[in-house]
């Protein structure tokens, strides 16, 4: 099972090598980067900070990266998300899906991403501008997303 949570920083083209290194049966890697937006509710966002509670989170996205793995029938998968203080313009989380057909890795990607936008354990609070903290929920179109999905465990 491929999950890490830090507070360092990703290397994008590492990662994608090292999960596809000689598995040649591969015939798609779909990838999702997000990053800090540079404003939020219509003013500049000076940061946003992640927290996770350690060891649940680990273990429960692991979970759902075995469950996407299973249903899209993924050769290889990675989270890797990150924790603590992040500046507008720094990753957030990679998503890493491999497959024999792009279908499968685009699925698994997208699936992967609406899970972790909706009930992943992390919490968020952006801080404005104007010196305001905000915490962010799930949006309803993220919850619709998820939904979409269905689920053998009730959750996508």
């Amino acid at each position: 099972m491929a999950v890490r949570v830090s507070s360092n920083d990703f290397d994008i083209s590492a990662e994608m090598a090292k999960l596809s290194a000689g598995d040649t049966a591969i015939g798609g890697v779909a990838l999702f980067v997000g990053k800090v937006r540079g404003s939020s509710r219509g003013q500049p966002l000076v940061s946003m900070t992640l927290e996770h509670y350690p060891g649940m989170t680990e273990a429960e996205l692991e979970r759902i990266e075995a469950e996407a793995r299973a249903r899209f029938r993924l050769s290889g998968s990675l989270i890797v998300h990150r924790v603590g203080e992040l500046k507008p313009g720094d990753n957030i989380v990679l998503v890493i899906a491999c497959a024999s057909h792009r279908q499968d890795a685009f699925a698994g990607a997208e699936y992967l991403m609406d899970y972790l936008k909706t009930r992943a354990p992390f919490w968020k609070k952006e801080t404005l501008a104007d010196g305001s903290a905000v915490w962010v929920e799930a949006r309803e179109c993220d919850e619709d997303a998820a939904a979409a999905w269905g689920s053998k465990s009730d959750r996508p």
